[in-house]
C-alpha cells in the first residue's frame, strides 16, 4: 500500500513513524501478513532456485521470519543469518544450524552464540529486513549502515528481497548515495 502522504518528510521521521506503527500493530494481523509473505517468498523462482539463503531474525515488530527459517531448513536450503563483526558495524553471513542457540547482539538483535561463517560468494539470496520501502526498490533502515554496507559487498549476482507490511510501502522518501536498494519487495 503506497502512503503518498509521509513524502516530504525527514529520513529520521519517517524512522519514528515506521518504529511507531511497527510496535503498535495487532499481533493477528502481523501473523497473518507475515504468513502471507512468506507463502509469496516461497512461491518466487529466486527463492526456489537459491541453495543458500540469508535470512534476517525479526525483531522490533519486523515481517516475522522463524517460520521461514524452519520451513526453508526443512525444504534443504542452507539458511545463514546476519552476524555482528566485531567492529559492530558490519555484518556477515553465518550459519543457522538446527536448534542453535541464540544471543543478543549490540542493537538488539538475535544472532547464533557459534558463529560458523558461510563465503558471501555462496550465498545466492538475501532477504532484507528495512522500516521503509518506496516503489523502486529503495530502502530505509535503522540508521546504522550495515545492511547498505553488506550489500555493496556481495556479489551482483546476488538476489535481495526486502520484506514488509502493506504500510511500510511509501511513494518516496529520501535516499543518499550509499543507500543500496533490494531487487525485489514482497509485502501483505
Amino acid at each position: 500500500m503506497i502512503r503518498n502522504k509521509d513524502t516530504g518528510l525527514t529520513k529520521q521521521q519517517i524512522r519514528s513513524r515506521m518504529l511507531l506503527k511497527l510496535k503498535i500493530q495487532n499481533e493477528t494481523d502481523q501473523n497473518r501478513k507475515s504468513k502471507a509473505i512468506k507463502n509469496k517468498l516461497f512461491r518466487t523462482s529466486v527463492f526456489r532456485r537459491a541453495k543458500t539463503v540469508m535470512f534476517y531474525i525479526a525483531f522490533g515488530g519486523e515481517v516475522k521470519t522463524e517460520e521461514m527459517i524452519e520451513l526453508a531448513k526443512k525444504i534443504g536450503k542452507i539458511v545463514c543469518v546476519p552476524v555482528m563483526k566485531r567492529d559492530r558495524i558490519s555484518i556477515r553471513p553465518a550459519l543457522m544450524g538446527d536448534c542453535a542457540k541464540l544471543v543478543r547482539a549490540p542493537y538488539g538483535v538475535m544472532q547464533p552464540a557459534i558463529k560458523k561463517a558461510v563465503n558471501l560468494q555462496d550465498v545466492d539470496l538475501v532477504i532484507v529486513p528495512g522500516l521503509a520501502f518506496d516503489k523502486k526498490g529503495n530502502r530505509l533502515g535503522r540508521g546504522k549502515g550495515c545492511y547498505d554496507r553488506f550489500m555493496k559487498e556481495i556479489p551482483k549476482r546476488t538476489d535481495t528481497i526486502g520484506l514488509a507490511y502493506g504500510f511500510q510501502i511509501l511513494s518516496s522518501f529520501p535516499t543518499a548515495i550509499h543507500d543500496v536498494s533490494v531487487k525485489k519487495i514482497l509485502f501483505a
